[in-house]
């Protein structure tokens, strides 16, 4: 399992319009065959940072989802709602149990 963490800094006060935006791209991801999980996760010890927390099967699903047409229009949309460039961080998983 792939996971993917995708830290946002948010122009002040558009943070609102940031959870409102990615709805539809929330919900066409989880569509997705491969992904397990994608989040929008608010951070509460800072005004103008959010993050997405996702899991892919693999980083192929990862490569593919990043080609979407959802994934660009969500490009497009929040890039006048950000203040820099999203920082990603992957890491490679596998269940075990104890």
């Amino acid at each position: 399992m792939l996971i993917v963490i995708a830290r946002m800094t948010v122009k002040t006060g558009k943070k609102a319009e940031i959870f409102a935006l990615a709805q539809d791209l929330i919900t066409a991801t989880r569509a997705e065959e491969k992904c397990l999980s994608y989040e929008l996760l608010d951070d509460p010890y800072d005004g103008n940072s959010c993050v997405f927390v996702e899991k892919w099967t693999d980083k192929e699903a990862l490569v593919q989802h990043l080609q979407t047409p959802h994934i660009n229009d969500w490009r497009q949309k929040s890039e006048n709602l950000l203040a820099g460039k999203t920082t990603i961080e992957l890491y490679q998983s596998e269940e075990t149990t104890f």
